[in-house]
């Protein structure tokens, strides 16, 4: 398990309901699943990396997707969801002079977040679209508690005149995707290129406040 998943490991390990026996293979698992994703891993491997035999797995999951969805299930519960919500908080409840400090300030969080869990992270961008129990989970834990929060901040920046005047729902799907795509291309896609984050965050702003037009 890589550095920055250390609190994600140390929920797992300190979690009462599981043996030692499926501490190690859960956090084998997501070893295993975010460097070859789910598709590509096979049970024996993880039962090799958590030092069990593969019989081991299949008397605790008894399918390799039972096994993905016991390690995003409870965690997106227990563990994502309230520490996304903590996290992001630290934003959500400052008062940004401007709607340009608030972005800024979503996309440092949001880039420090996934710095520290960037395995599980891996694991959701690769099977949130192809599982409907993660989807679920998603939309359940996470969407509304961070979706209503946000939309009361871009109606305030609206009555402020900094936004303009489309649904709330339009600019959080805008914002969301543009942040997540500077994210992703960052810590997955493009890790041969040299990136200066600063200058990056800060073209990604400019992007969402001003699009690619021309300055007149």
């Amino acid at each position: 398990m890589e550095d920055q998943d250390l609190l994600l490991k140390q929920w797992f390990e300190d979690a009462d309901d599981l043996t030692e026996k499926q501490k190690q293979i859960l956090l084998a698992a997501i070893d295993s699943f975010s460097e070859k994703g789910y598709a590509a891993t096979s049970t024996s491997e993880i039962a090799k990396k958590a030092g069990v035999a593969e019989g081991t797995i299949f008397r605790h999951y008894k399918t390799k997707k039972e096994l993905l969805l016991a390690i995003v299930a409870p965690t997106m519960a227990k563990f994502l969801a309230p520490f996304i919500i903590k996290d992001i908080s630290k934003v959500l409840n400052t008062n940004y002079g401007c709607y340009e400090d608030f972005l800024r300030a979503m996309i440092e969080n949001r880039r420090d977040f996934l710095q520290q869990n960037l395995s599980l992270f891996k694991i959701m961008l690769q099977e949130l679209p192809f599982q409907p129990e993660l989807q679920t989970q998603f939309k359940t834990h996470i969407l509304p508690q961070v979706y209503d929060r946000v939309k009361i901040l871009i109606e305030h920046y609206q009555a402020r005149g900094e936004i303009i005047e489309v649904p709330a729902y339009t600019i959080v799907r805008l914002i969301a995707s543009t942040i997540f795509g500077f994210l992703i291309g960052r810590y997955l896609l493009f890790l041969e290129l040299e990136w200066d984050d600063e200058l990056e965050i800060e073209r990604t702003i400019q992007f969402i406040m001003h699009g690619l037009a021309q300055k007149e």
